[in-house]
């Protein structure tokens, strides 16, 4: 089967080779192979945390989706200490982690972690390079970044930890832009950056290789410049979702942009969210992406998307309290 395609198909467009008997999808005027590996999950299912964030009071609550299956959360215990003012989230398909936020009015250098199949409080992890809150976390199977955020300057510090260890975090470089507000999202060798605040609204994405060390290098444009999206990924493409426009007018937008992760490029429209929405919570098993609460409308609602089609989300379920400016996270990122 030819790898060039015929006229007009759409970026994104999906189709089996017949000749290698995998699934292929077409970005940038060529068809490339999706990777089709699954993670480990031990029998488990896709779980996705929503942690902390403002209630409006700063919250120190973790509670849990079972991403494949619609409905509302459930508890799923405490973090170490109640924080507010996007606190960071990333993991592995065993631990979660948590880093960063503000535990009013101080900017916080802490690291929180879990694990996935418990239900139960977090326990102390170490700490990140710099305390700082408005922060963002991703990564691999293997390690966490933490990037950008507010110390109270607006930082471009990435850092990183080994998430089966525990210990302090460890400079990995820099951001091309300083930021506070971003989105993240990650395959298994890249991480991307994108959006966020400094002082004015950016549409700019980053990338790192994940598994090395350096600085990020631009990997292209969000479609609306915003701030305050949340970032979910398959093993080869990330979605944004939500945001705002403008930090004085701060219009929040529901629109879902998306980029195939392992070609540089600008962003496409990928569909819309259920309603308006920023300061969410995002959590994928790199079928499903969900948006979990946030400033919306509701506060509390949640809805989807199928990563590997574009259209509007569809209604998940409720999460049992408030999380603007929390952390999200899960079990089975793209980036696993």
């Amino acid at each position: 089967m030819s790898n060039q395609p015929p006229i007009e198909v759409p970026q994104g467009a999906i189709r089996l080779n017949t000749d290698s008997q995998k699934l292929e999808f077409f970005a940038q005027d060529r068809w490339y192979e999706m990777a089709t590996e699954s993670i480990s999950l031990d029998g488990a299912v896709g779980r996705g945390i929503a942690a902390g964030g403002n209630t409006p009071g700063q919250s120190n609550v973790l509670e849990f989706i079972t991403i494949p299956t619609q409905g509302n959360s459930i508890d799923f215990g405490d973090m170490t200490t109640a924080r507010q003012s996007m606190p960071a989230a990333t993991g592995s398909s065993t631990r979660g982690l948590i880093g960063g936020g503000q535990e009013f009015p101080a900017r916080v250098n802490t690291i929180d972690f879990i694990t996935f199949s418990s239900t139960s409080n977090a326990i102390d992890f170490g700490d990140l390079t710099v305390g700082r809150g408005q922060v963002v976390g991703t990564g691999s199977q293997t390690r966490g970044l933490f990037a950008a955020g507010q110390s109270p300057s607006t930082e471009d510090v990435i850092d990183f930890v080994t998430i089966a260890a525990t210990g302090n975090a460890v400079d990995f470089g820099n951001l091309t832009v300083a930021r506070r507000i971003p989105a993240a999202a990650s395959s298994p060798t890249r991480s991307l950056i994108a959006g966020g605040l400094n002082p004015s609204s950016l549409n700019v994405i980053d990338y790192v290789t994940t598994s090395t060390t350096g600085n990020a290098q631009d990997f292209g444009d969000l479609t609306v410049i915003r701030y305050a999206p949340i970032g979910v990924s398959s093993k080869t493409r990330a979605a944004f979702m939500g945001g705002s426009g403008t930090p004085d007018s701060a219009p929040r937008v529901d629109l879902i942009d998306f980029v195939e992760i392992a070609t540089r490029g600008n962003a496409m429209d990928f569909g819309d969210l259920t309603e308006i929405s920023t300061f969410g919570q995002p959590a994928s098993d790199s079928i499903r992406g969900v948006r979990m609460g946030g400033v919306t409308p509701l506060d509390t609602s949640c809805d989807y998307i199928n990563i590997a089609t574009q259209g509007n989300a569809v209604f998940f379920g409720s999460l049992l309290s408030t999380h603007k400016e929390g952390a999200g996270m899960s079990n089975a990122h793209g980036g696993l």
